[in-house]
Formats: structure tokens, sequence, C-alpha cells
């Protein structure tokens, strides 16, 4: 098949019959999944796409919708639409999409272009125009994301129309352009390219009064609308025209600047920051001071020079770091701008200063002054900008620091580390992006056979993680691969310092080891910012403005001062409403903190504050503001863990157990089970095989968590009853009970004794509304179990009204997907949809992978249950990896389980017995969900056993079983 974009959304296949694809929104989804062919789409953005910003409810599901039905709009035999964890992928080769082939020809065209083949330029730029059909995306332009892709691809389109007409006015086609470019003119009386081309072709042809008053024209024009001159490339072509010189070729080489940028050269070639870049290139066009900030070793010089190489007119670069005075910041100016006193005014009057001779040369300049490395002279730097741009008009001022020069009107661009893929992803494209590109770059500089590979990018992508894709940290990673393995660099990055401490002999002694950038900037704190530094290296993953200033201790006055400084200085950065360092930075100010003797102080306050925020949170995640309290923990989880992870290792039982107690909960909802097992099976080995005295709760939950994981023997705990009737107290953490009961099962009574176990119960806590949904929930389940179907769905509305009351969608969730079962069985398709439905919907606002691939399997089981072989199959394939994604090995057994009875009713009993097989491997051991599952897979490969016999019996010729004989 072949796509089309460039135009109306179009799909024709091999013989040219175009396909019809269904109505607007059909063909929004085709749009969108075409302009990234061969890349997987996330289900946020086509959904933000199809719907904007305020998508229905149920959104997900009408997207699987859309799919479903784009896949039965194109030919079966090709399959395009592929699901992925992360979202949908339209399984084309690009070169198939009409708008990949037209940037690839008009690439293609434009070196030929720039190497001056103009035949081969000229016939590819036309193959490249004439795929388009009129303007881009024509039939679904309104929707989300697509006018910007449209804008781009007609600004390349408008370029490739003038490479075009560069490339025929070379071979000397100036009649013919002449009306094709003044309908470019007229369409776009800006694009200047376009006006000097009309020119150039007007004066081929002996024309050059006309060609002078196109000039004129664009000179009024850019004033009017702009407010400027023409560009020095516009005004080579006219002054050519008045002196009757021969134009040929493209002139834009001809028509640069008289005088070179004096700019340093550089060795190596510019990688990443071509976002910033265009961000600088953008800020210098509109304002006339441009501060580049980020720590030491982001790339701020680099990306200064690379945009200072890009401006049209006179550029002068200036190196700061080497001054120990800011007083000698005006001299250091005149020195790169080639004046001396006598130059500027001879003699040179007593008691005149550098500044007032600098006004002075540069009041009538067009200038862009590039000042490097400003921040250890930064109150000097900003005086003389002050001055100069104040009254120099045509100056402009580009500076780098590790903070604002803090002057009225200074535009800031902040870099921070170059680009790595996002946790999670692919990593099949790592070297696309900037940070992972770079060190492979530099690695074969100094390792020539050095490539990334599927053997080693998880290799490199922790390199460039650990160096937060700081450029400098990463080059000098990359310079190690001289002497050893790329696995051996990342090895050694717990000591960086030591490690990175061999850079280029050439450049300045602070940019020689990364201690050495580091230390630069620590200098230049003062006493208390140091203080406060140091302090914030307590916290992973950063820490917002109330946990920094309880943590750190400082008085309130002073916290705020400091911790303005460090952001000012690039020490901090400001992400989100958090505070982070740089984890070179952190390591760096960590070392402070141990030398300074605080770091056990900082680590206690660090896990109460955490300890106080983990228990609050808990109770919030219960009722209504849930969600919230989600993502509040989500951002604070690194901090959580590691508050944990510290108490563990420090022998602190208490705040450990109370930190597994109040995050269970949490986990759960985020399905981090096989983590929290890990984390609670540490504690568990500092509690001992008993409870402590005051710690049985957080004991239990300690062997619960633990459970999780299939782990091996652990301290037992008994049945539900006896866990609650060893409670002196109401539980902290409600979550264990529901906890305890898939961890041992139900109790062996059925219903009648989950009803006398909430008794029992409520005795000890009192009227709680979510653990009396809760009771209910775990009696419905029981009565369904039973056979007592109306008793059960009677619970059911109970604990799912008891959920609503209290605003936990979670529980509404799991009582949703139990009544869906209930109606299922009972022959009640469209009832149990629509509990489904409800249920898939508060999955995807809880955003659980786990709930996701559970509540999948379930409906799974439903439509398996109504015979809709190919739903059923599509949701247990996407169960099983949500499962295999989020570590869910019961999860990932159950879908296996649901696959091989498809397989089963299909008749393909090889594949079903090898998916049952596949189940049994792994993770099903030491909790009860997990034993209920291997019993359930062993019941099914009975049946196909079963059924092998019975198909071996029916062949012709079979001989009669021992039974039969």
């Amino acid at each position: 098949m072949r796509f089309r974009v460039l135009g109306p959304t179009q799909v024709l296949l091999a013989d040219g019959r175009e396909i019809a694809v269904g109505g607007p929104r059909l063909r929004a989804l085709l749009a969108l999944l075409l302009l990234d062919a061969g890349r997987v789409v996330s289900a946020e953005r086509l959904i933000d796409g199809l719907y904007g910003a305020h998508p229905p409810r149920g959104a997900a599901n009408a997207l699987q919708s859309l799919v479903s039905r784009l896949r039965q709009a194109l030919p079966a035999e090709h399959s395009t639409v592929e699901f992925h964890p992360a979202g949908y992928r339209l399984a084309v080769d690009p070169a198939d999409v009409d708008a990949y082939r037209f940037e690839r020809l008009a690439e293609a065209g434009r070196r030929a272009l720039a190497g001056g083949d103009w035949p081969r330029a000229a016939a590819v730029l036309r193959e490249a125009l004439e795929l388009w059909r009129g303007p881009a995306l024509a039939d679904v332009i309104d929707v989300t994301g697509v006018p910007a892709q449209a804008a781009r691809l007609d600004e390349l389109r408008l370029a490739a129309v003038e490479d075009r007409i560069e490339a025929e006015l070379a071979l000397g086609g100036h009649a013919d352009l002449v009306p094709e470019l003044r309908q470019l003119v007229v369409a776009h009386p800006l694009r200047e390219r376009s006006r000097g081309q009309l020119m150039r072709a007007l004066s081929a042809q002996g024309r050059p009064a006309e060609a002078l008053a196109e000039f004129e024209d664009a000179r009024r024009t850019l004033a009017e609308q702009l407010g400027v001159d023409p560009s020095a490339a516009l005004a080579a072509i006219h002054l050519a025209v008045l002196r009757g010189d021969e134009l040929r070729g493209d002139h834009s080489s001809a028509v640069r600047p008289t005088t070179e940028p004096a700019l340093p050269s550089q060795l190596t070639t510019f990688v990443g920051r071509e976002e910033e870049l265009k961000r600088v290139r953008a800020l210098l066009g509109e304002r006339r001071l441009v501060t580049l900030t980020g720590p030491g070793g982001a790339g701020k010089t680099r990306l200064a020079i690379e945009a200072a190489g890009r401006v049209d007119g006179d550029v002068h670069f200036v190196e700061l770091a080497g001054l120990a005075d800011g007083s000698d910041v005006p001299q250091a100016v005149l020195s790169a701008l080639g004046l001396r006193d006598a130059g500027l005014r001879a003699p040179a009057e007593p008691g005149r200063q550098s500044t007032d001779r600098l006004v002075e040369a540069l009041a009538e300049r067009r200038l862009l002054l590039v000042l490097d490395n400003c921040e250890h002279v930064i109150a000097d730097v900003a005086r003389l900008a002050a001055r100069l741009l104040g009254a120099c008009p045509a100056l402009r001022v580009l500076a780098t620091s590790r903070e604002p020069l803090g002057l009225a009107g200074e535009a800031l661009c902040p870099l921070s580390g170059l680009t790595l893929p996002p946790p999670g992803a692919s990593t099949e494209n790592a070297d696309d992006y900037a940070a992972v590109s770079l060190f492979v770059q530099r690695a074969a500089d100094v390792a020539p056979d050095f490539t990334v590979t599927a053997a080693n990018v998880d290799v490199v992508l922790r390199i460039c993680r650990t160096l937060d894709g700081l450029p400098l940290a990463i080059e000098l990673a990359a310079a190690r691969l001289r002497a050893l393995p790329v696995a051996e660099v990342a090895a050694r990055l717990d000591d960086r310092f030591r490690l990175l401490s061999m850079g280029s002999r050439a450049a300045s002694p602070r940019h020689r080891t990364l201690r050495a950038v580091v230390e630069w900037s620590w200098d230049l704190l003062d006493d208390a910012e140091r203080r406060l530094a140091r302090r914030l290296t307590v916290f992973a993953g950063g820490a917002t403005l109330e946990a920094a200033g309880r943590v750190s201790g400082l008085p309130a006055a002073e916290f705020v001062d400091a911790l303005s400084g460090l952001a000012d200085k690039s020490f901090v950065e400001l992400t989100g409403g958090r505070y982070r360092m740089l984890e070179t930075v952190r390591a760096f100010c960590a070392e402070r903190l141990a030398e300074a003797g605080e770091a056990d102080q900082l680590r206690r306050a660090h896990t109460a504050y955490f300890l106080e925020f983990a228990w609050a949170a808990s109770d919030h995640l219960r009722q209504a503001e849930q969600l919230h309290w989600l993502r509040r923990l989500d951002a604070e989880r690194d901090n959580l863990h590691a508050a944990l992870r510290r108490a563990t290792a420090a022998g602190d039982a208490s705040d450990a157990a109370g930190l597994v107690a109040a995050l269970s909960f949490y986990w759960w909802l985020r399905g981090m089970r096989g983590e929290a097992a890990r984390l609670a099976a540490n504690v568990l080995d500092l509690l001992g095989a008993e409870a402590p005295p005051g710690l049985s709760e957080e004991f239990a939950l300690c062997v619960y968590n633990t459970s999780l994981a299939g782990a091996g023997h652990l301290p037992s705990l008994g049945t539900q009853r006896s866990v609650i009737r060893s409670l002196d107290r109401p539980p902290r953490q409600p979550f264990l009970l529901y906890l305890s009961g898939i961890s041992t099962g139900p109790p062996s009574g059925g219903a009648e004794h989950v009803e006398e176990l909430m008794r029992e119960l409520r005795r000890l806590v009192g009227p709680d509304p979510w653990i009396n949904a809760l009771g209910a929930m775990g009696s419905g389940s029981a009565l369904m179990w039973s056979g007592e179907w109306d008793r059960a769905r009677s619970a059911l509305t109970t604990a799912l009204d008891g959920f609503r009351s209290t605003g936990d969608r979670w529980g509404c969730m799991i009582t949703l997907g139990a009544l869906g079962e209930l109606a299922a069985w009972q022959g009640d398709p469209e009832t149990a949809g629509a509990h489904m439905d409800e249920a898939m919907g508060l999955v995807e606002a809880l955003g659980s992978a786990v709930d996701q691939a559970d509540m999948l399997r379930t409906r799974g089981e439903i439509r398996l249950r109504a015979g809709d072989l190919a739903a059923a199959r599509d949701d247990f394939a996407g169960a099983l990896l949500l499962a295999q994604r989020s570590g869910a090995p019961e999860f990932v057994a159950s879908a296996r389980l649901g696959l091989a009875q498809v397989a089963r009713l299909r008749g393909d009993l090889v594949e079903a017995r090898r998916l049952c097989e596949e189940a049994l491997v792994g993770g099903l051991t030491g909790w009860y969900v997990g034993e209920a599952t291997r019993s359930e897979i062993i019941l099914v490969l009975d049946e196909i056993t079963e059924q092998e016999k019975a198909e071996a019996a029916s062949r012709p010729g079979a001989l009669p079983s021992a039974d039969g004989a």
C-alpha cells in the first residue's frame, strides 16, 4: 500500500486503486499514525489529537474501537496497525508515505544543489514537488497537533520550490521562471530568497530597472511590516544589479559580511541542542540580551558559538574565564574587538575609562557580542552590558553564565543535560537521542570500532543517565574507552570524579576534569548556600520547597535566600515545582556533607519527614482526593524508597517497618509488587522471625508484601482471623485486610465466615465506611463463588455504594469487575460490558498497568464466555503485555491461560498446551492467588489432554485405548 497526506489523506493499493478509509475521525487517526510511520504513537497522544483537551469519558475504549475499525478498513493481509504497551504503531515502510518520500527527495535535491549538480538537483526537486496534491493534511487540519506538522511540511515545500528555482536559474531558465517567481513574491512578500531570485532572473533578461523596483518594494515592505532593513544577501544582489555585474548561481555565499565572525573554531561536531539552537536564534532576533544559563559542562559555550556562527553581521567572542578581577572585563572586550586605546582616541584623554571608549567605538555598529563564562565576574559583566546596551542601539549581547546577569529585558535560555530515552522506552533507536549520540561519536574518536549494539545499549544508557546527559561528563567518559571496555566505565561511575579526571590538555583547567568543573561552581557559593547545597544531597529525585525547608533545618529567611542563590547559580534546577540537583553536583556536595559530619543527622531528618508524609498520604488514598495524592506519592517515590533503604541499613526497625506499612496501599495501586516485595523482605530480615513489641501490624504487612514475590519460607501469620485478633488497636493501614485475604485466601467457611470476621473487625475499629465496603466486597465474592448470585449481587452493590461514598476509585474498580463477572455468569453480557467499561475508565484514571492487565483479563474471560474469541484474544494479549511490563507473574500466568483457552476452543491444542506450560513457570507459589491460578492451569491442561485423546481416537485407523480394549 501507499499512503498520501500531501493533500487529502488517501490509501492506495499497488495497482492505484484507492481504499475508502471512512469518516473524519478515522482519517484523523490514520493521519496521526502516518506522521510517525513505523514508530509507536502513545495512546495519550492519539486521544489528544482525536478529542482535544477535553476527551470524553471512556476515550481509551473509543480509541480501541477506532483502531479496530481502521484495521477493518485496511486490507487484512497487511495487518498494518499493531498494538504495543505504549500505544499503537502503523507498521509500514516510511518510504510508502508521500510526506517521508518528499522530505528525502527534497534533501537529496538540496545536496545536489550545494554540490553544483544543477541538472540532478532540478530533476530530483521536481519529482519531490510532484508528490503534492494540495495543502498538507488538508482534510484533518483541525486535529490537535496537525496544524504544526502541516505548517512544517508547507515550509519544506516552499524551500524545495526555491531550491528547484535556484537550480533552474543556474541552468539558464530565467525567462520561464519570472511569472512563477512573481506569484511567489506576491504570496510570500517577506521571503527575501524568492525576491532575490526574481531580481536575478529579471537582471539576466536585461530588465535591471524592474529588478531594482523589486528591491525597493522589498525594502518598503520589510520596513512597514517588520521595521527592519533588507538582509545583507538581498542588498548584495541589489548592489550587483546597480553595477551591472553578472549574477550566476546561488549568491548566498557571496553576500556574507566581509568581516568574518571572530569565533573559536571547533574540532568536533555539534551534537544535540537543535531545539535550543532554534530558541537562541529566535531570541536573538527578538531581544538584545540573551543569556545561556546552566551548570558547568552543559555545553553553554559550544551552543553560543554555534548560534553566533549563524548570525548575519559582525560577531565578536570574548572569553572571560581567565579573568581574575571583574575590573578587567571592559579591557577584555576591547581586546576581543581588536581595539587599542590609541586607535580609539589619540592621544588618550586622562581619566577616560575603558567603558567610555567601548561606548564610543560601538555606538553606531551593528554587532553581536558573545560574553563567555561570566559567572565569576557576574556583577561587572552586568554593569558593562547594561551600559553598552543602553548607549549602543544596534548592539546585541549573547552571554553564557551559571547564573543570569539579572538585567531588565534579559531573555534566559537554561541548559541542562542532553536528551535521553525516557525510562521504559525501547532501546532500539537509543542513538537517536542526543546524549547517546554524543557518547557514540566521541567514543568512536578514541575507539573507531565502537558502536551501540543490543549487547551494550543498556550499559551506554546507564552511563549517560548517571551523568545526567551533561555533554562534558559524557565526553570525558567516552574518552576512557581508549583503555577500558564500556562496561568497566559504567561500573566505575560510583567514583566518577576519579574516573573522569583526564580531559583535553588544551581545555582550560576548570574544564579539564569533572571535579574541576563542579569545584569552580562550589567556590562561587557563599557559606549559607554551601550549607544548604550539601544538605540537599539527602534527597533522592528532588524536593519540594516544604520538604527542603523542613529537612535542611535552616532558619526560614536564610533558607529562602540560599535556595534562590543555588537556583540562580545553576546548582539546583526548579522543574515542576521541585528542586533537583544533577547527580554529578549531588555527588560532589555529598562529599562535603560527609566532611561536615552532618550525614547521619540529615538522614534521620529525611526519614522522619517522609514517614510522616507517607502516613498522611495513605489516609488520603482511600478518599476522593486519591488521584492527587497518588501523583504526590509518585513525585516522592525516590525519596520514600531512599528513606526506607537508609532506615533499613541503619537498623531503624520501627521507621523501616512503618514505611512499609504506610506505603503498602500505594505500592498496590501502582502495581509495584515486585519492588515492594524486595523492600519488605529486607525489613523482614531486620525484624526477625516474630513481630517486635508494638509492631505486629507492620510485621504482618512486611510478611504479606514479601509473599507477593513468591518467596520461600516466611513466618506464618495464620488466617485472616488470627491476624485481626492479633491486633491490639485498629489497623492504621486498613489495606492490611485486603492484602491478608489475597495472601492467605478467604475464610474456609465461605460468606458466613466473612461476615463473622467483619463483625469482629467492627468491634475493633468501629463503623469505618471503607472497611465496611471492603467487607461487603469480600462477602459478595464468596457468595458469588458459592453460587448464591442474588445475595452476591446485593453484597457487591453495597460494596460499590460504599466505595463510591468514600471516593475510592480502586475499590469501585475491583467491585465493578466482580459485578461484570457475575453478570456474565448469569448470561447478561450487556450488563457485564457496562460494568467493565466503567471499571476500565477507573483503571485508566488510576494509571496502574497491573490493574489494567487484571481488568483486561477479566473482560477477556467475559468475552470468552460469550463466544467472542477474537475480542477475548485481544484482551488477553493486551493483559499479557502489560503484566510482563509490570512484573506481575500471577497476571502473566492468567493471561497466558486465557490465550490457551482461546487456542483450545479454536482447536489449536499444540498452542494451547504450550501456553499453559509457559504459564506454570515462575511466580505462582507462596501466596493464595498464585496457587489458585496454578490449580486452574492444571485443570485446563487436563481438559487439553482429554481433547487430545478424543482427537486421537477419532482418527481413521486409530488403535483402541487401553480403557476401551
